[in-house]
């Protein structure tokens, strides 16, 4: 039987035209090799597999052939190759130095290529440095690492540095392709695209993925071979669960993730895959990104079709979603739980059948009962478009050009919210800014329904905006019923203190005790408070609004005004220091100077 020998040895590089990936590092040594401009010591980094050790190996060759011109020569004799790794002490380094003064027999140059050079310890790294730095005229050094940060700074500067990067997926494809047309094996376009990004930008990784994969499937090398062998999840899982979260099917998607586990998949990588999808959706959208998608053109098409079904919104949340989902995996205690919970949030942020309870809806149990089942939100929302621009055509609506804001729902709130009278007024509850804005849309018959404009307020004529629009609002707003009812001191206080234990029932007890810090006094229609300090006036100047209109309404009369001052005297009654408490007491006992005396005590 003849001996096999992988791919990554058959087909390794001979020129620099056949090293992939790699074009610019390729050129600018050819150049220097053309031009006798190469240093004396390279050092070439980068990730594994990406042809740093067969580039040196090239380069020895090609120094050495400008002489002789002979293509079969491969100069093994001038050729030396160390591995770091395993000759890393200072006499291994000791031994190349007295080696290195010996001329070449063959050819101008001996070349010494030192794999893994961050391997070498100090005292090795140190011995290398003078020869390294000034070596005969007929030696060249080539050092390969995967790791330069290990590298010392004075061993570094030595060094002309040459950065691999990773083999694209594209590459990495096309030069499978052609080996496979080599080898005389059948390959699908998809089935290549898989194995390239599963090597993770390592072309020896690739080669021999693509050897495991055709001794597994032979001289037909399918995609659902690959997904197979690499026990990988492809695209085609990823679209259908997309299809059933744009539907709102949440068993079926959940179902579909079981049989996922139960094929051996892990959830985690299910999640981070899922989140990588909805990116390529959002990339889809776009012809400017649609290069960043890196799938075979019949992929394309699919990803395009489907991305065609979800608008911007859906898939910005979906990401944020799958991602966060991504995060708090490691740490989750139930995992798959973790997992079932974000698939059924992504198949509810299209949904629309009730109003959603909570910032992450889920779809209620009823959406699935046996029968006729709502039209999903992505093809509804395309019909819906669909009618709209027909119905343009045959109709164009007219916009009112006034657009102001009219709030006079905000008063008949505050009045019901305040007043014991009106309906389920113990359990009532602070209007939110949400509902006032809700209750703007509420407008009554005999006024037109107004939209709320939007000013900026980072110029003059946008003030000069803002002042119109509240003049028109004023101007709007129902008139206020005029009352003059006479009142006592006495009745003031008692809807005072009424209105502080509404305020402690709503759970807003800071404010309260504010209000009941201070008996309020009556001058004329005027109530008079006087607070410590300017903090607690602040705070009530914020409430003024609503008290009054309370204890207005309460009063049955309109005339009635707030007015606060700060006395700092005042403050004097509520912040005592040790030595001022200790006078109080000896007022109230002289004989505690006697206790503190006998017992020697401090303040």
């Amino acid at each position: 039987m003849e001996h096999f020998v992988v791919s990554a040895r058959k087909y390794r590089p001979q020129t620099f035209k056949d090293v992939v990936g790699q074009q610019a590092i390729t050129n600018t040594l050819a150049n220097a090799i053309r031009n006798n401009h190469l240093a004396q010591a390279l050092l070439f980094t980068g990730p594994r597999g990406v042809g740093k050790t067969t580039c040196a190996r090239i380069l020895a060759k090609m120094i050495n052939q400008q002489e002789t011109q002979d293509p079969d020569e491969d100069f093994a004799f001038n050729i030396f190759e160390l591995d770091a790794a395993s000759n890393n002490s200072v006499d291994d380094i000791r031994n190349l130095i007295d080696q290195v003064r010996i001329p070449p027999q063959v050819g101008n140059y001996k070349v010494y290529i030192i794999d893994e050079v961050h391997m070498l310890s100090a005292s090795a790294f140190n011995a290398f440095l003078k020869t390294l730095e000034e070596p005969p005229k007929h030696a060249i050094f080539i050092l390969a690492t995967t790791e330069k940060h290990k590298i010392i700074p004075t061993i570094l500067s030595r060094c002309q540095i040459f950065d691999f990067k990773r083999i694209t997926v594209r590459d990495a494809k096309e030069y499978l392709g052609y080996i496979a047309q080599q080898e005389g094996v059948s390959a699908e376009d998809d089935a290549l695209h898989i194995i390239a990004q599963k090597a993770d930008g390592a072309m020896r990784d690739a080669l021999s993925i693509y050897d495991r994969v055709v001794s597994f499937s032979g001289q037909q090398l399918t995609r659902q071979a690959v997904t197979e062998n690499l026990n990988v999840l492809d695209y085609d899982t990823y679209l259908q669960a997309t299809d059933m979260i744009l539907e709102n099917d949440i068993p079926q998607l959940l179902v579909k993730f079981n049989d996922i586990l139960a094929s051996g998949f892990d959830g985690h990588h299910f999640v981070s895959g899922l989140a990588s999808h909805f990116r390529d959706l959002l990339v889809c959208k776009d012809q400017k990104t649609i290069d960043l998608l890196e799938v075979g053109e019949q992929t394309k098409a699919r990803y395009f079709e489907q991305s065609q079904k979800c608008s911007h919104t859906f898939l910005v949340e979906a990401i944020d979603l799958a991602n966060s989902c991504d995060l708090k995996y490691k740490t989750s205690h139930n995992q798959r739980l973790l997992v079932e919970l974000c698939l059924m949030q992504l198949a509810s942020i299209t949904f629309e059948g009730e109003k959603k309870k909570s910032e992450r809806g889920i779809v209620p149990p009823s959406h699935f009962k046996v029968g006729a089942r709502p039209m999903p939100t992505a093809k509804r929302e395309i019909v819906q478009q669909n009618e709209h621009e027909q119905g343009n055509n045959d109709e164009q609506v007219q916009l009112p050009e006034d657009h102001t804001a009219v709030e006079t729902c905000a008063s008949v709130k505050d009045e019901a919210y305040y007043s014991d009278d009106s309906p389920g007024a113990k359990s009532a509850e602070i209007p939110s800014e949400e509902k006032k804005e809700e209750s703007v849309a509420q407008h009554t018959p005999s006024q037109p329904a107004i939209k709320r404009e939007r000013v900026s307020g980072l110029s003059l004529k946008s003030i000069n905006k803002k002042k119109e629009i509240a003049e028109q609002q004023r101007s709007m707003m129902p008139e206020e019923e005029v009352m003059d009812d006479a009142f006592t001191e006495e009745e003031m206080v008692e809807q005072w203190k009424k209105y502080t234990e509404k305020l402690k029932r709503k759970g807003e007890k800071i404010l309260a005790s504010i209000l009941e810090s201070q008996e309020p006094k009556l001058e004329g229609k005027k109530i008079c408070l006087v607070f410590p300090n300017e903090t607690m006036k602040l705070d009530l100047e914020k409430e003024e609004n609503r008290l009054m209109r309370f204890l207005k309404q309460r009063l049955r009369n309109t005339h009635i005004s707030l007015n606060i001052r700060v006395d700092e005297a005042v403050s004097r009654k509520y912040a005592f220091t040790p030595q001022e408490k200790y006078e109080k007491l000896r007022e109230a006992n002289p004989l505690i100077d006697k206790l503190r005396a006998t017992f020697d005590l401090d303040v």
